[in-house]
């Protein structure tokens, strides 16, 4: 299991993924799932969350490409026009790949399933976010909800759907994010540390900036402590149900 969010606020694109692989209760390991494509005109970053196989697969037929039957010339992420037709390249490859092990998984009853969010910008473009769903299709991010999500997104989804907006602030948004990694990793061990952070400001000739959140990171272990203290603060401030005995 996983957790990957991804953020895109009127400042800028936030995208976060956890680093931790489950195969059983005995075989928990580390493994990057934040993947950068860079280019003289796009910065594009995938995270992916599902099947190991199928999204390895993706990604290395993306860097190879494949033949667009329009133009008859091998299509990559360094040659796509926009993050639509990006979009649409992921989704394409995920689908094939799928489809070429879909018989042997199946017979195993393994699952084989796999999703990818993919944020960046092109040229002079908008920064986009999109979720690619396994059939191959995707959703871009909108404005109502400046969010995506993948894996196990249920015990995070609470905080962003309260707490972010377009307008929230950069580093507000990067401690939301955050914040929601904390509650997804206390309800499910199969998510956790260390977490990637890939960072895009919405200025114009802006670079990326990358962090990774370590287990001994002391932001995160502040942040992750006082989350649970100002939780406690707010429940005991809010009045208990009047309609429930004091004796009780």
């Amino acid at each position: 299991m996983t957790y990957c969010v991804g953020m895109l606020i009127d400042a800028g694109l936030i995208m976060m993924a956890d680093t931790r692989t489950n195969a059983g209760i005995d075989n928990v390991s580390t493994f990057k799932k934040m993947h950068i494509f860079e280019g003289k005109d796009r910065f594009i970053s995938i995270a992916t969350a599902g099947n190991l196989s199928v999204t390895q697969a993706t990604l290395s037929k993306l860097e190879e490409g494949i033949k667009n039957p329009e133009t008859d010339e091998v299509e990559t992420l360094e040659t796509v026009p926009t993050m639509f037709r990006a979009a649409e390249l992921v989704g394409k490859v995920l689908r094939s790949t799928q489809l070429q092990i879909k018989a042997g998984y199946e017979a195993e009853g393994v699952s084989f399933g796999a999703t990818m969010l993919l944020g960046g910008r092109i040229g002079d473009g908008a920064l986009k976010l999109f979720l690619i769903y396994d059939v191959g299709n995707s959703i871009s991010c909108g404005r109502e909800t400046p969010y995506l999500q993948i894996g196990e997104l249920k015990y995070g989804k609470p905080i962003l759907d309260r707490a972010l907006t377009s307008e929230t602030p950069f580093n507000e948004a990067v401690k939301l994010g955050l914040i929601s990694f904390d509650s997804t990793m206390r309800s499910n061990l199969a998510v956790g540390l260390p977490i990637d952070i890939v960072m895009l400001r919405n200025i114009p000739n802006s670079k990326p900036a990358f962090y990774r959140v370590e287990r001994t990171d002391p932001y995160f272990q502040t942040l992750s402590r006082e989350w649970g203290i100002k939780l406690r603060e707010a429940q005991a401030s809010i009045p208990r149900p009047p309609f429930v005995s004091p004796l009780e």
